[in-house]
């Protein structure tokens, strides 16, 4: 061994042991994502929802405040017994202005108001020029750039954040600490609004050009208490470094690092993360950190936030990308807030990319929860919010404990079901084109219904089970119509892959994939129940298919497995655009982007699972 390979060796066996020795958190589990499937072949946490808040259209079908189709960087608090959420918006792309922040509120978390403006667009002074970078404002406006959305004060004021940044150009930075500065305004528990303030300027900036006064002129001596308490918190102030001046005495570390999350350990020390799963530790509130951040031993994470925080059973979570793209969102649990011990899947989809735009990368991505004193919704719930490819707005519920297991076979039958846990153990999958939800029908019944009018998007509900060799499963369904619309019914494995797949097709012929065609099983009839019994056993690769009692024969699986645990209803097609070698960006618009298709409907009203 040479003198440099020595050299290189020591110094690794040297950040080993330092990484060892600090009290630094550590992936210790041996499940990895596979990035050529968009679920990362990741079993699902049990009983997560995922929600699609808002949904970008250009012609604005919607009636949104605005038809802008970037939107990114969302965050979430529950306060006054209600969910905020907000996020920034560009009209095409990022960095390209003009920017705004808008918010929507939700009181169970599913339904979501119409999001309005809270920070409008803001126009810079022409002839405007940034140090060091070229080019000068005309005609220009700022976007947002913010990695904190939200402060709940010790007498319970809720304050709201956004920052001003400038970007010359599509290449240059808002986050470059040359920017406008940060405003705040209050949320008040009627759900309106107070004025805009500043409350932090960029030295760079002209304070005699700024649009908003300073919070100090404010009449309101709660809410100048409320801001001069977070301007306090080391913690809060860690979140503002990126957009903050590089010198900003308020911000204790100092360096190039960014999206700032942090937990507290039952000792007090403070875990903090950043992209990359950079993490360090502070034991005073995060005035000091212990070591310059590293990356968190067997953590994967690229330039995409990583969210961690204590959940309501004492445990930890971190909810992020576990590799070197945007999917899939997964979570990871620890007993002590160090050691992670899994890597289950918190949402596998990507969404087609509608609207291409500057650096819009795909997948359910930048996730953040609620920091330390934003709430705790009544369910005791881990909740988050993310976007999804830079274009849609979404929040996943997960529920606490996490866990992938189920130790019960399934006797699901909606009406027979408590009233709101009715899907308790069900993964959710409802955009808001292509609903997952409970209603009644006509004669009061409760049902599990799929409805798809989204051109681009699928609805998805699925069960996990005990994972078992042998299986009967038997569920019952009700299609709405035969002439449009499908819906795909699979038992998969663990890693989502799947053997068997039924299809209520559109040319209303029931079939099975059988391997590169679908064989015919029957005709079937709108508004007709059919319970459908399925009889599986993954050694003879054939299974038995019964239709309200009557058999109609045996088929082939098109993929082996070696056991089921997940039975899946969908109303669309598998995915598999994009894949690790598509192209990075997205330039171009899908055609019809904002088409709407003629609604198709699937009522599910009972699902059953047993070994016999």
């Amino acid at each position: 061994m040479n003198y440099k390979h020595h050299l290189i060796s020591l110094l690794a066996w040297l950040i080993t042991t330092t990484v060892q020795a600090q009290d630094t958190i550590r992936y210790v589990g041996k499940t990895l994502s596979n990035v050529d499937y968009h679920h990362g072949q990741l079993s699902p946490a049990v009983g997560v929802h995922n929600i699609q808040v808002f949904r970008a259209d250009r012609e604005n079908k919607s009636g949104t405040a605005l038809d802008w189709t970037y939107n990114h960087a969302p965050m979430l608090v529950y306060w006054n017994n209600t969910f905020y959420l907000h996020y920034l918006s560009n009209p095409v792309g990022e960095h390209v202005p003009p920017g705004a922040t808008l918010i929507t509120s939700s009181k169970d978390g599913y339904q979501w108001t119409t999001p309005t403006v809270l920070f409008p667009t803001y126009r810079i002074p022409d002839g405007w020029t940034k140090q060091g970078y070229a080019g000068v404002a005309k005609n220009l406006d700022a976007v947002m750039h913010q990695r904190m959305g939200f402060f709940v004060s010790k007498k319970n004021r809720l304050l709201t954040l956004a920052y001003y940044g400038i970007a010359l150009d599509a290449k240059d930075d808002p986050n470059d600490g040359k920017g406008i500065g940060r405003v705040v305004r209050e949320i008040y528990a009627d759900g309106r609004f107070g004025p805009i303030y500043f409350i932090r300027h960029n030295a760079t900036w002209d304070k005699s050009k700024s649009a908003y006064p300073f919070y100090t002129t404010s009449n309101d001596a709660g809410f100048v208490e409320a801001c001069n308490e977070l301007l306090a918190n080391p913690l809060m102030m860690q979140q503002w470094l990126e957009e903050a001046d590089r010198d900003d005495p308020l911000v204790p570390l100092k360096r190039e690092l960014k999206a700032f999350s942090y937990y507290h350990l039952p000792n007090g020390n403070v875990v903090g993360l950043w992209k990359h799963a950079l993490t360090s530790v502070s034991k005073d509130n995060g005035k000091t950190w212990l070591y310059a951040p590293l990356r968190a031993p067997g953590f994967v994470n690229s330039n995409a936030k990583i969210w961690g925080q204590r959940t309501s059973d004492g445990r930890y979570a971190t909810v992020y990308n576990p590799a070197e793209f945007r999917w899939p969102l997964a979570v990871s649990v620890s007993k002590d807030g160090l050691a992670y011990d899994n890597l289950l899947l918190v949402n596998g989809e990507i969404t087609s990319m509608r609207y291409g735009g500057n650096y819009k990368s795909y997948g359910p991505q930048y996730v953040r929860g609620m920091e330390e004193g934003n709430g705790t919704p009544p369910d005791k719930n881990l909740w988050v919010t993310y976007s999804m490819n830079k274009e849609d707005i979404w929040v996943s519920k997960i529920p606490v404990p996490i866990t992938d297991e189920v130790k019960t076979h399934v006797n699901d039958v909606f009406n027979d079901l408590p009233a709101g846990d009715e899907l308790k153990f069900w993964n959710i999958f409802s955009p808001l084109r292509a609903s997952v939800k409970m209603e009644k029908a006509a004669d009061g019944s409760k049902n599990l219904v799929l409805r798809d009018s989204d051109a681009f998007d699928y609805a998805k509900a699925e069960r996990v089970i005990p994972e078992s060799k042998k299986v009967v499963v038997t569920f019952t369904v009700v299609p709405q119509q035969t002439d449009k619309g499908r819906l795909h019914i699979e038992l998969q494995d663990a890693k989502g892959s799947a053997a068997t797949r039924l299809i209520f097709d559109v040319d209303g012929e029931l079939k099975a994939k059988v391997g590169y065609r679908n064989s015919g099983i029957m005709k079937y009839e709108a508004g007709k129940a059919y319970e459908i019994r399925l009889e599986l056993d993954p050694s003879k690769r054939i299974f038995n298919v019964f239709v309200n009692g009557q058999s109609k024969g045996a088929k082939v699986y098109f993929a082996p497995v070696a056991s089921f645990k997940r039975v899946v209803f969908r109303t669309g097609d598998v995915r598999r655009f994009p894949d690790a070698d598509t192209p990075t960006d997205q330039n171009y618009d899908l055609p019809n982007s904002s088409a709407v298709e003629s609604e198709a409907v699937f009522v599910i009203k009972s699902l059953k699972t047993s070994n016999n």
